[in-house]
Formats: C-alpha cells, structure tokens, sequence
C-alpha cells in the first residue's frame, strides 16, 4: 500500500499537523488532532506483539485497512459516536496527506467504519420573547455595574441575535466589516474553515453599531475606530477575546434576569441558534439558512426547520379543542 515504507508514523503526524496549521484552526482543534492521531497509533503498537517500537516509531506500513480496523473497533468501545467520528476524519485527513505527499499509495480508511452521528439539536433561547427582554435589560446602564457600556454589550448582543454570528466569528471583526450604503449595509465575515460570506443586517442594528462606535470615540478618541481596527474591544479598548466576550455574554444574561432560560452549554451559541429558529419560524427556507449561518451542509440548515415544524405540532396538538374532540364518543 505504501511508497516509503521506513517513513515513521511519530514524523509523519508532526509533518500534517504542520501542513495544517497554516489553515489557521484553533489550538483546541490542532489538539484534538494530534490527541486523536496518538491514540490510535498507541492502539496499534499495544496489538502488534511483534514490535517493541514505541508508538511513534511505529513505521507507516503498519497501518494496514486490518490493523486500523481493529485498532478502531478497540477505540471505539469506550468512547462517544461523536467522538469516533471526530476520529475517523482526522486519520482520513491524515491519510489523504500522505497519499498528496506520496508516501502512501492509498487510504485504507474506507475500510474502516464509522458511526452515524445524528446532527446536533437546536438550543435556542427559552421563551418566546426571552430575545426581546435581554436585549432591553442590557440596554439599560445599571448602577451596580463597575464601568457599565451598555452600547457595547447591545452590539455583541444584536449582531449574534439579528445576524447569526460565531463566537470567533464575531472577535474577527474589524471596524470595516460593517459596510454598505443606507438601506443595504451588511457584515462581512470570516467565516468557519476560512468561508466568507455576507449577512444583510437591517436599520435596528446598524442603529446600535453606529451608537457603540460613537461611545468609543468618547472613550478612547477618534484614532481608536480606525477601519483596520477590530470592532469588539474590551473596557480598556484592547481587542476583545474569547473568555471575555464569553463572560460578557453570561453577564448579560444574569442582568437580564433569564439564566433559567438559556440552555446547558450553549451561551453565545444561544443566541446564534435563536437567530436561525427564528428565521425558520418565520419561514426561511434551508438554503436561506445555510447561507446566513455559513454552514458546509444544507443538513445542518435543515435542522432548525425540522425542529421548528415539530414545535408547531407541539403547540397544536396542546389546542384545548382537539383533546375535546378526541374524547366525542362516536367519533
């Protein structure tokens, strides 16, 4: 199967895992790389009694379809269907690097399976005008506050609510991204895997844009919202970074007083999965969708109308009515 047959497997993992770097994906998921590539590998040398290698020393013809299936089989047994997918695609990745490099001549992961994992549920903002009394809560400055900014916190809140946008997607933003003419102004993002793409975002938030740019000239002068300048900053006008727009995020949910409402785990994403449920209540279809929220799969679009339909049985099936004609006698 191989072309290099003395290439070792430890050398060839630094060597995608270089090659994938300049993709520019987040520490967490260059490690979730390597952590997935390094346990299977140990998984092989554990089963090959004939080897008294350490795992990366292991040479790359080892990794035959029938090793990697069983070394599979043994990862999977302990673990999540998410989490053998996650898997199975960095090995298909790594091995489609090696055949691009040609030290391999082919990908033996075909043969070896992987499980379906359903497509993450919707985690929306609970209540149906919870939207509506978060974002009027933070607009109020509150004395307890220690430096309140209340244009600030309106403006991350309105561009993950109205326009639908990712955590990183929002702290790569620069003061220029908010562009267009009056009636047509957009924000042009950086999307996930280096997609860009463009959300048309209307008068309410570019009202609220406009306001918290105008607050940070007070605060920090002129020179600080030049073009090429990131949108978001901190209180001390640094750019602002992930921790601190998370906890920005669960402050103003605990201000608004609907921590009760925001579903395990989601925070930001809250918001985002609010703007995309709404779209679908209100009759967007899964291409609109897709191409709002930047997502690589019309499926991961179709979710939201899938959820929002079984929402509307839900409601009608809870009409008072029905359940008094279902219990007519003779019908």
């Amino acid at each position: 199967m191989h072309d290099k047959p003395d290439e070792v497997v430890g050398t060839l993992i630094e060597e995608f895992l270089t090659a994938r770097a300049t993709r520019k994906p987040s520490p967490h998921t260059l490690a979730a790389y390597r952590r997935d590539l390094n346990a299977v590998v140990a998984l092989v040398a554990a089963d090959d009694d004939a080897t008294p290698l350490p795992p990366h020393r292991l040479p790359v013809d080892a990794l035959s379809p029938r090793v990697m299936r069983a070394a599979f089989a043994r990862f999977a047994a302990p673990r999540a269907a998410a989490s053998v997918h996650r898997a199975w695609s960095t090995w298909n990745s790594f091995f489609m690097f090696l055949v691009a490099e040609g030290v391999v001549a082919g990908n033996p992961m075909p043969a070896v399976g992987r499980p379906r994992t359903p497509l993450p549920r919707p985690k929306p903002l609970r209540g149906e005008d919870t939207p509506e009394e978060l974002l009027a809560a933070v607009a109020r400055a509150e004395g307890r506050q220690r430096d309140p900014w209340p244009e600030r916190d309106l403006a991350v809140l309105a561009l993950a609510l109205c326009a639908g946008l990712r955590l990183s997607e929002l702290l790569a933003l620069r003061v220029s991204s908010v562009a267009g003419r009056d009636g047509e102004r957009r924000v042009d993002v950086a999307g996930k895997g280096g997609r860009p793409r463009t959300v048309p975002i209307e008068t309410g938030v570019d009202r609220v844009l406009v306001g918290y740019l105008a607050s940070r000239r007070v605060r920090f002068g002129g020179r600080s919202v030049r073009p090429d300048g990131p949108l978001l900053v901190d209180r001390a006008g640094e750019p602002l970074r992930r921790g601190g727009l998370q906890y920005l995020v669960e402050s103003c949910f605990r201000r608004a007083g609907i921590g009760d409402r925001v579903p395990r785990g989601a925070r930001l994403h809250a918001l985002r999965h609010t703007f995309a449920t709404r779209l679908a209540e209100d009759g967007a279809g899964a291409a609109e969708i897709m191409r709002l929220l930047g997502h690589a799969s019309l499926a991961s679009s179709q979710t939201y109308i899938e959820v929002t339909a079984g929402q509307q049985r839900a409601a009608v099936a809870a009409n008072r009515t029905n359940r008094a004609l279902s219990g007519l006698r003779g019908f």
